[in-house]
């Protein structure tokens, strides 16, 4: 693989562009200010050239090519590796590898592959892997075997997994997703058969746009507490997100937000996680449906994300 160009800021997040023999893809490594980076250092790897859903809200999507092949993968998270721990050993003592950059890793079962082998490819005693996913419907097989290798080789809350819902709303869903997919029902039905004692529970992700709603009388109906957690996100600045008229619900500093929405679903039970982030990854674009390919690509710049230049990096081998 060759990495020809990158953008960010060392100490907050890193952006690469990566060539396999004219195919492009984008990989990330992160810290979360204040949590320095021996606690907790993050990257995001592709797992396709391209992505098929095509969600409303997300920079990369469309122009699909095809799956990653595992080696593929785990060039991205060697490259990454040895930008920071050039003895290849990462001493973060918690080390999540998330499946999040380009594609919907449940479309290719080489992430399977991988997960199965990546405790003896990598050294890095805090391992754990993230897996996010829309279900994309007719995917059963893939979710079956996730249970396995969870089982195996991640027990014990090593390894997390999460929905992406962005709203109960179904038809809203359908509008934001648009492929087929599980709907809650079968969500809860999988969260029943995936947890074991001493699991993680399951996120489900909204990244609330205005106007979207998030009803709590439908997440008590399918997702019990005791499996499944709430996590809230702000809508990243995109072009995707601009172009389909989508303006983030949640805000910085939102004391109503706290007060209203955020009580009721911790008063239904629900353990919920605010994820506003470092808002420096905007700018970087290295935040969840960022992608700076398409950035380089646009005509019109936006004003609120994706501000620092891209290098040319040149080939590295």
């Amino acid at each position: 693989m060759n990495v020809v160009a990158s953008a960010g800021h060392k100490d907050v997040a890193m952006v690469y562009v990566v060539d396999f023999e004219g195919q492009f893809v984008e990989c990330v490594e992160a810290v979360q200010p204040p949590t320095p980076r021996s606690e907790k250092w993050v990257l995001m790897i592709s797992t396709s050239f391209g992505c098929p859903i095509r969600c409303q809200m997300c920079d990369a999507g469309g122009h699909y090519r095809g799956k990653l092949s595992k080696e593929e993968m785990v060039e991205q998270i060697q490259y990454l590796i040895s930008t920071r721990y050039p003895d290849g050993v990462v001493h973060s003592k918690q080390f999540k590898i998330q499946f999040a950059r380009m594609g919907e890793p449940a479309l290719n079962p080489n992430v399977l592959d991988l997960l199965e082998e990546l405790p003896s490819r990598i050294s890095a005693p805090g391992l754990m892997p993230s897996l996010s996913t829309v279900a994309p419907h007719g995917r059963d097989h893939f979710f079956d075997r996730l249970i396995e290798i969870k089982d195996t080789y991640y027990p014990g809350g090593q390894f997390q997994f999460q929905f992406s819902l962005h709203t109960t709303d179904r038809d809203l869903r359908d509008w934001l997703i648009p492929v087929r997919k599980w709907d809650f029902s079968e969500m809860a039905l999988y969260g029943e058969r995936y947890h074991r004692p001493g699991d993680r529970k399951i996120t489900l992700n909204f990244a609330l746009a205005e106007d979207s709603p998030l009803d709590v009388e439908v997440l008590k109906t399918h997702f019990d507490p005791d499996r499944f957690l709430i996590k809230i996100t702000p809508l990243n600045p995109t072009y995707q997100a601009q172009k389909s008229g989508l303006r983030s619900y949640l805000k910085p500093r939102d004391d109503d937000f706290e007060d209203g929405l955020l009580s009721e679903i911790k008063n239904a039970g629900y353990q919920v996680i605010l994820s506003i982030g470092d808002l420096e990854e905007n700018k970087i674009g290295s935040n969840c449906g960022q992608y700076v390919q398409r950035h380089l690509q646009a005509k019109h710049r936006l004003s609120s994300g994706y501000s620092y230049q891209v290098q040319d990096q040149g080939d590295v081998p």
